[in-house]
């Protein structure tokens, strides 16, 4: 049975999250629901994250088993075809070694977290961002994520119900820019790790708001880390503002 890995594009909104639910709309079963189209029968595909309801993606990576030899394209346009009207979209395939794991395989997962600044209520990029209606600082937002970068046990970071054997990872980068805009001061926030840890990059963004908008001080963000205390930790953001951009691999399965 070959194996296809497929790097997927959505819009939250209209889902429960990834993972396939009984009574709910998921990503995956949306996903898996197109695959019976195009072969019958029961299809179970695994992903390298799986996002929380809300969640947006530009660059998540699943794989799946088929009994056909399908050539890459025609497998993504076929898939396309039966995902419509469905806001799910698969932007690249390709056959993979029958050892290929979307998850296991992966070795750093990359995040965007779009924060926008601005009085009146959004429109066109309602669903899309996390808005707050006052101004932000950028400079001791930046300075105060210094101290998320690295190894650290991220216990005050993580969701109480999160299912990892650790609370010790490695976050490899924090950025955070500024954006002008016609319509608004946009935040965003780019994150890279080899995994994260439940609700972590909504946690820490709802942490550093409190630092721009002058409610905390860098130093409190330092604390909190230390704490190793869930109750230390600012407020979660909502998912909205959440993108998983990007999945990397030792060998991108998607390079030409």
């Amino acid at each position: 049975m070959p194996r296809y890995a497929l790097k997927v594009e959505y819009d939250g909104a209209p889902f429960a999250g990834w993972q396939r639910q009984a009574d709910q709309p998921s990503v995956q079963g949306a996903i898996e629901a197109a695959l019976a189209r195009l072969e019958p029968g029961a299809h179970t595909i695994a992903a390298a994250g799986r996002t929380d309801a809300g969640v947006h993606a530009r660059g998540q990576v699943c794989h799946c088993d088929l009994v056909k030899d399908w050539s890459p394209f025609r497998l993504s346009e076929a898939l396309n075809h039966h995902l419509k009207p469905l806001p799910v979209a698969v932007v690249d395939a390709a056959e993979v070694a029958d050892d290929w794991h979307a998850r296991f395989s992966a070795v750093e997962r990359r995040y965007l977290f779009r924060l926008v600044s601005r009085r009146a209520p959004l429109t066109l990029e309602a669903g899309q961002v996390w808005q707050v209606k006052h101004p932000l600082a950028l400079e001791p937002m930046r300075e105060a994520a210094k101290h998320l970068i690295g190894l650290h046990d991220f216990t005050t970071f993580r969701s109480t119900m999160c299912q990892a054997a650790s609370p010790v990872k490695t976050l490899d980068a924090l950025e955070i820019c500024e954006v002008k805009t016609d319509w608004g001061t946009e935040f965003q926030f780019r994150l890279s790790a080899r995994s994260f840890l439940h609700n972590q990059v909504r946690s820490f963004v709802g942490t550093l708001e409190r630092v721009g908008s002058g409610a905390w001080g860098a130093e409190d963000v330092r604390d909190a880390l230390q704490a190793r205390d869930r109750a230390a930790c600012g407020p979660v953001c909502p998912p909205q503002g959440l993108y998983l951009t990007g999945v990397g691999y030792p060998d991108d399965p998607f390079r030409a």
